[in-house]
């Protein structure tokens, strides 16, 4: 009995903290939207030490834990990420057992985890694509913080009746939805099937966000970029809005569309610039 109360206790407290209960309830929602079926998608969350040190003890590491590769790109930098095998609609319930608080050791060699990662679990599966989206986003954002991966059924579908040229596929997805050319005027980014958690596709994911706040995995998901969870989410949310209207108006007879002159005029209004050679004008 006491064994359970101060379990009930611990995770009450966890769930206090801020970034703990952003995670829980971002996944709680994606899980929810059926974009992360099983122990399918992972996020992984950059956090400044002063917002960490508020709740988390920065000196006591619990263990080491060696990354892929060397990521002194990072070093020092903070990240809540998700756990590797564990299904995105128990984090509500349990944070220490479903997430990990990790920071990069100061040459980038060692992970320490300060928080989380409860018996023994390890971080995703797909932390060298996190590391190296991260990498890339922040030379050219500054402010980025979230890689946000889920398995987003609609665009899933999309990749397999949609040509996957990227110029292509992102004039599809804005014709489908008013708001998509102001929500990610850059497009989506595609890379070619390839096999999941490994530093290749880490790599091909990275080198397409070095354009792009969103990179599609065909036959698998999405990989989406904020500077908050929220932006992420939406980011994701958005695409995934316009694929399912792609996928339920396919095959009938398109009577009107979001004609190009208009897509230059929303740009326009919310003074967004819309990637180059996409819009015929």
């Amino acid at each position: 009995m006491n064994v359970t109360l101060t379990n009930e206790v611990t995770q009450a407290a966890d769930f206090n903290i801020p970034f703990v209960r952003e995670m829980a309830e971002i996944t709680q929602h994606m899980w929810k939207n059926g974009w992360d079926e099983r122990n399918g998608g992972n996020i992984s969350y950059v956090l400044e030490e002063e917002e960490v040190a508020k709740y988390i003890d920065i000196n006591h590491v619990i263990r080491r834990i060696k990354p892929a590769f060397s990521v002194h790109e990072l070093a020092g930098k903070y990240l809540i990420v998700t756990a590797s095998g564990k299904y995105f609609k128990n984090v509500l319930a349990d944070p220490e057992s479903n997430l990990g608080l990790l920071r990069v050791s100061s040459d980038g060699q060692e992970l320490e985890v300060l928080w989380g990662f409860k018996s023994g679990a390890n971080p995703t599966s797909e932390l060298p694509t996190h590391f190296m989206s991260h990498i890339e986003r922040l030379k050219v954002d500054p402010n980025h913080r979230v890689v946000m991966h889920n398995h987003a059924t609609h665009v899933l579908a999309m990749t397999f009746i949609h040509e996957l040229d990227e110029m292509k596929f992102t004039k599809t997805l804005w014709q489908m939805c008013t708001e998509c050319v102001v929500v990610f005027p850059d497009g989506v980014g595609i890379i070619p099937w390839m096999v999941p958690g490994s530093n290749e596709i880490g790599r091909e994911t990275a080198e397409k966000m070095k354009e792009y706040h969103a990179v599609i995995w065909p036959q698998h998901g999405i990989f989406g970029t904020g500077t908050t969870v929220d932006e992420a989410f939406g980011l994701i949310e958005t695409i995934e809005k316009a694929a399912q209207v792609y996928m339920l108006i396919h095959g009938h007879e398109v009577r009107q569309r979001i004609t190009d002159e208009q897509l230059a005029t929303l740009a326009q209004a919310f003074g967004v610039t819309p990637r180059p050679g996409i819009l015929g004008m």
